[in-house]
């Protein structure tokens, strides 16, 4: 005889009743797993749908920031810095206000931001050492190829 999860062991009390084992096994079980498996299916898409379009959009929202940062963007976007040895800025110039770049060896005067104490940059008279040009991809659909356009520049400045 084949025995199977639901019948024991033939004794003389089961010789009786043959399934009253199966029987109690039946009503320990609330809900049979077949009914519940739809229900936790709809359950796990309803949360995992909207969890994941949330963690791929922090993602693509990380990245922006990445690209940002990279090109400099955030901060000095379409500007001529002004920058001395120590890495201090003493000035922003929009590169939209100026008719053309400073070439290394000229004497700039700049307003500075000093405000009469602390370690803010005076406004003086500084001679530009050496100018430095960044240039990134433009974005769009009607770009050229290999087109590049002068995002900002830097120009290293010491006082005279």
């Amino acid at each position: 005889m084949r025995r199977g999860l639901c019948t024991p062991a033939p004794t003389s009390e089961s010789l009786s009743q043959p399934h009253s084992f199966c029987l109690e096994k039946k009503e320990i079980m609330i809900i049979p797993v077949t009914e519940f498996s739809p229900y936790t299916s709809l359950f796990s898409f309803l949360i995992g749908l909207p969890t994941m379009l949330a963690a791929w959009y922090q993602s693509w929202k990380a990245r922006q920031e990445a690209r940002l940062a990279r090109e400099g963007a955030l901060y000095s976007m379409n500007c001529l810095e002004f920058v001395v040895d120590d890495g201090t800025c003493i000035n922003l110039v929009p590169l939209e206000t100026l008719h053309s770049l400073p070439k290394p060896g000229d004497v700039v005067l700049l307003p500075g931001d000093w405000e009469g104490g602390g370690d803010d940059i005076a406004p003086g008279a500084y001679r530009i050492e050496r100018i430095e040009h960044i240039y990134t991809r433009p974005d769009g659909k009607m770009k050229r190829p290999r087109e590049a356009r002068l995002t900002k520049a830097v120009a290293q400045v010491c006082a005279l």
